[in-house]
């Protein structure tokens, strides 16, 4: 196999010329006081890593990619007449809701699995990986922010995932989760929202939690700005098809409607 970690910084040499962009940005009406993102929206590996040497079945695992996030997101986005972020490149080339400079932003081994492409990396070909995919993606958000703050915009800030149904043997029966760390305008509202549809089990902070190192994206801008945010979590097998995306897209897009007014009208904290 090849060196992976023999990549230069030289520009170009991680995305080629085949290589869609690291990020695509969906603006649709995107009349909405909200922006959408999605961390972990796509399995693609570059080119130039030869799949991290793991087979096309390994990178279609949760490994990958947060599996049915990009539809719902997709869906959320026309639904709310809202922008949207999704990003190009799977999690395991560089995880974008992970500080750069952190261990676990370039993983060696994933749920049991190892990523040969991961071992050993240059610091090299880490800082490639941080110059061609995670600084174009976050500074995708922040120009979009900021042209919706020249027009005069503070939106809710709204980044879109999903969890495995069960993890190392463990059942997670939520259906959905909110995740935040200290700003209640939007999370708290949204979980009662939530909660208050027959049958739909929601966690709060499950099944990870926002205050334990997995909202760096909305950390980094939402946090920076005083912007209501949260993270949305759906289990994977409830959206892995086109209905099950339609179905829980369309409970979210009728709570996000019902709550976001009132969290952006509230002060911050």
């Amino acid at each position: 196999m090849r060196d992976m970690g023999s990549l230069s910084t030289g520009a170009g040499l991680l995305l080629g010329p085949n290589d869609p962009p690291a990020c695509t940005t969906i603006t649709g009406e995107g009349s909405a006081p909200m922006l959408l993102v999605c961390d972990h929206a796509s399995n693609r590996i570059p080119a130039s890593l030869g799949g991290l040497g793991l087979s096309e079945a390994e990178r279609a695992r949760h490994i990958g990619w947060d599996i049915g996030a990009a539809e719902v997101a997709k869906a959320l986005a026309a639904g709310l007449a809202a922008p949207l972020i999704l990003a190009g490149y799977s999690r395991l080339v560089i995880d974008l809701n992970r500080a750069p400079e952190e261990a676990t932003s370039i993983v060696e081994v994933v749920d049991g699995t190892v990523v040969p492409g991961n071992l050993a990396l240059s610091p090299q070909a880490r800082v490639q990986r941080r110059a061609e995919l995670h600084a174009p993606y976050h500074g995708a958000i922040a120009a979009t922010l900021d042209g919706l703050r020249e027009r005069g915009v503070a939106p809710a800030f709204i980044a879109v995932h999903s969890f495995t149904p069960a993890l190392k043997g463990t059942a997670r029966p939520w259906h959905l989760g909110v995740l935040w760390d200290r700003d209640p305008r939007l999370a708290v509202p949204l979980l009662a929202r939530l909660r208050a549809e027959t049958g739909v089990e929601v966690g709060d902070n499950q099944p990870y939690s926002g205050r334990a190192g997995y909202g760096y994206t909305a950390a980094t801008h939402a946090g920076t700005r005083s912007l209501p945010d949260v993270l949305i979590e759906v289990r994977q097998d409830l959206i892995a098809d086109a209905a099950g995306a339609r179905r829980w897209s369309a409970l979210l897009i009728q709570a996000l409607t019902d709550v976001v007014p009132a969290a952006l009208a509230a002060r911050t904290v």
